[in-house]
């Protein structure tokens, strides 16, 4: 599958390379978040890479609905639990990384499961700065430079069918929301899975941005500046 190659199984436990996160993030998700670079002292393991490495080892269900508890670091060893509507995915130190709860009919197909993980890990990565930012603009509010904290909370999908495999993301700005509550937000950005043509599902990504400060455009151009700075250094 296409994600096999940015994680490591053995037996029913697996684990994550900071070479393997960090490759994922930057040449799938297009995601340049420095916590995802070899030599960030913040480092961990892309939400996305969790979402793609359990429906490569579960498969993908009709509904799914995914909770991040905690950061995984490339120290973290992640135990793989027997398939069941819910799963826990804790790590060898007794710690809960991930949880998934999942219903209805479920499909293994690689083509199907590829496509929606790619669809889904490039929009999600790449909402910074595109989404994120007007959002935020919209309510009067940005990151602090000093110290940007925006955590992925969990995420939703709901699929309605696995015939049509080309899968598709559209992101939909009608039903994505921000809310703002003084120096916190919480923000959900909506779409919908598409193939032929045809809405064959949706699913939200939940976000939770703290520290937030008064709007200041010459301050966000920096941030943005910057992101694009460490896109274009990588890319050389």
């Amino acid at each position: 599958m296409l994600i096999d190659q940015y994680y490591n199984k053995d037996d029913d436990q697996v684990t994550f390379t900071r070479q393997q996160s960090s490759d994922f993030a930057k040449q799938i998700a297009g995601d340049f978040n420095p916590l995802h670079d070899l030599d960030s002292k913040r480092f961990c393991v892309p939400g996305d890479l969790l979402f793609a490495m359990v429906l490569a080892q579960y498969g993908a269900s009709k509904q799914m609905h995914f909770t991040f508890s905690s950061m995984v670091t490339d120290e973290v060893r992640l135990l793989l639990p027997e398939e069941c509507a819910l799963l826990t995915l804790n790590g060898s130190n007794d710690r809960e990384y991930l949880t998934v709860k999942q219903s209805g009919d479920k499909s293994t197909n690689a083509t199907l499961i590829d496509n929606l993980v790619s669809s889904y890990v490039r929009f999600s990565g790449q909402a910074f700065p595109h989404i994120l930012i007007p959002l935020m603009e919209q309510q009067g509010v940005m990151i602090n430079p000093a110290r940007p904290l925006v955590m992925y909370q969990s995420m939703l999908i709901n699929l309605q069918r696995f015939d049509l495999v080309e899968i598709e993301l559209q992101f939909d700005q009608e039903k994505t929301r921000f809310d703002c509550n003084d120096k916190r937000g919480n923000i959900c950005l909506a779409f919908n899975l598409i193939a032929h043509g045809q809405i064959i599902g949706h699913g939200e990504k939940h976000m939770v941005v703290s520290g937030l400060k008064p709007f200041e455009k010459d301050a966000v151009d920096g941030i943005i500046a910057e992101y694009n700075q460490w896109k274009k250094d990588y890319q050389g």
